[in-house]
């Protein structure tokens, strides 16, 4: 699913209106109609006793508000518009639609300072649902004033909150909150999602996301000019294929997985276990051969081959003619879960890359030993997944990790445009970035996944995806969808807190296969 910035929005509404020459009016009332529907549905049967709140600004985003508050107080709703606008202050559809609410005898009470909220309170607080239809996606600066003033006096109400279009404050393409921002319970938003509204701290403030169809031609909100994507259901069950049933274990790809060193085997196992539940057919796993033996009495499914070693027990140059023996007849390698941070482990890495032409999931302390070395990926011949953390992204740009936070797309995309590697940046809203410039951003997940080892399940999933024959992009959208999925059903049966990443290795078969069914 497409999502929209706040510059693609204003060219689809201009293109709507001067290339197919749809009128603005229209439009408005199809958002606004969408937005007393929801209204409707959130007051439930009993609704007719409810009172609606509308708080409009000066905006096209005011004057759905206007429209929305029109169709309510058709259907019996006790309404009453809180205009933040002066009555001049209002152009083009919304003063259009203000002046008809006017007309139809809707009240309307002016707020322009803090004086007048205060004079305004009990009416608003006594409202049943509070529609926010202050600011829409043209915002860009810090909320101040009075409108700063009443989104604070909204939030410390408890109401139910319906946002029109993105909550007002949020940045409707960054999700950051521009000063204050209104924290909704449902965000009805027109056209398509808005990117902002599935980036933190937008996504926690957008509450339930409704889209509302207003009319745009598809070929507007679907063109191939939009690189923003929603990662949905269907996406992953369009990489997702059923097993024949004359299939062997040969069919679904031997996978290896070049992990562990002293005191983190458990990361090499949960990486290969993670495969072996994603659907590949074989795992082994190679690591230092002082510890085979320990990993050996760990697994069953998953194969284990110990490899020479440094004097540390760690893998390094030591172990490349081996690992090169190792990578005949595997489909793909996950490398650096648990490796351990040492000149050697680089020193490997760069061997193995301008070695190998197997595709490639690199994490952890792999991620780590190409920092300063990028132009490495540049040159491998193999096609690659990177799966940083912000703390590891941030080394790897050389920028701050909370550079990184604060812009998780640029840096997610400006990784993948320096290597030619799709980027895997995890975290709330993990978003993966291709080098072609699309991006896509995952719904699913929760912070239960905020455990260890749950990045090295993730890098297991997706090798075995790769190694079943998905494309590396195919293989890191639904490794990481299917992942924040298994989290979402451990969450609704036991919470988040004391998740553990073991947890989510017998929920992914049932997820993934469940999402195989609904493609059929």
């Amino acid at each position: 699913m497409k999502l929209a910035t706040s510059d693609t929005i204003k060219e689809i509404d201009r293109a709507a209106v001067e290339d197919y020459g749809m009128a603005g009016l229209q439009l408005m009332e199809n958002a606004g109609r969408g937005v007393a529907d929801l209204v409707l549905r959130e007051l439930g049967a009993g609704g007719k006793k409810g009172r609606v709140a509308v708080i409009a600004g000066k905006g096209n985003n005011g004057g759905d508000g206007y429209v929305a508050a029109r169709h309510l107080r058709n259907a019996g709703i006790d309404v009453i518009v809180f205009s933040l606008a002066r009555p001049k202050g209002l152009k083009g559809d919304a003063a259009v639609n203000a002046s008809v609410w006017g007309r139809m005898g809707g009240a309307t009470a002016g707020i322009s300072t803090n004086a007048d909220i205060a004079r305004h309170a009990s009416a608003i607080r006594h409202a049943t649902v509070i529609v926010d239809a202050i600011f829409g996606t043209g915002l860009s600066t810090a909320v101040k004033g009075v409108h700063a003033g009443v989104i604070e006096f909204i939030n410390s109400l408890g109401k139910r909150v319906v946002s029109v279009d993105v909550p007002s404050g949020i940045d409707a393409a960054t999700g950051a909150a521009l000063g204050v921002a209104i924290k909704a319970g449902l965000t009805v938003t027109m056209a398509m999602p808005k990117l902002g509204l599935y980036l933190y701290p937008g996504r926690a403030c957008a509450g339930r996301i409704e889209v509302v169809d207003i009319g745009c031609p598809s070929a507007l909100i679907n063109g191939d000019d939009i690189r923003y994507n929603l990662i949905t259901g269907a996406d992953v069950s369009g990489v997702l294929r059923p097993r024949k049933i004359d299939s062997h274990k040969g069919s679904y790809g031997h996978l290896l997985v070049l992990a562990g060193s002293p005191g983190k085997t458990g990361a090499a196992y949960m990486a290969a276990t993670g495969a072996m539940r994603a659907g590949a057919g074989l795992a082994t796993i190679g690591l230092p051969e002082s510890l085979e033996p320990i990993m050996e009495a760990k697994t069953t499914e998953v194969m284990t081959l110990g490899l020479p070693e440094t004097a540390a027990h760690a893998l390094g140059g030591v172990s490349f003619e081996a690992v090169c023996k190792a990578m005949n007849g595997k489909a793909a390698i996950v490398i650096g879960p648990g490796l351990g941070a040492t000149d050697d482990i680089a020193g490997l890495m760069e061997r193995i890359l301008k070695a190998s032409k197997l595709p490639m999931v690199i994490d952890a302390d792999g991620l780590n030993a190409l920092a300063g070395r990028l132009d490495l990926l540049r040159k491998t011949r193999a096609p690659i997944v990177l799966t940083p953390h912000p703390g590891e992204l941030a080394r790897l740009l050389d920028m701050k990790t909370a550079d990184v936070q604060s812009g998780r797309i640029g840096a997610a995309s400006a990784l993948a445009a320096k290597t030619g590697a799709a980027v895997v940046l995890k975290g709330a809203a993990t978003v993966i970035a291709s080098p072609d410039g699309a991006v896509w951003i995952n719904p699913t997940g929760n912070a239960g996944l905020a455990t260890a080892g749950a990045g090295d399940v993730l890098a297991g999933m997706i090798g075995g995806l790769i190694a079943q024959g998905c494309e590396t992009m195919d293989a890191a959208i639904a490794g990481v969808y299917i992942h924040g999925l298994a989290a979402d059903e451990i969450k609704a049966a036991n919470g988040e807190a004391g998740m553990m990443a073991m947890d989510l290795l017998p929920v992914i078969p049932r997820v993934m296969n469940s999402l195989i069914v609904a493609a059929l």
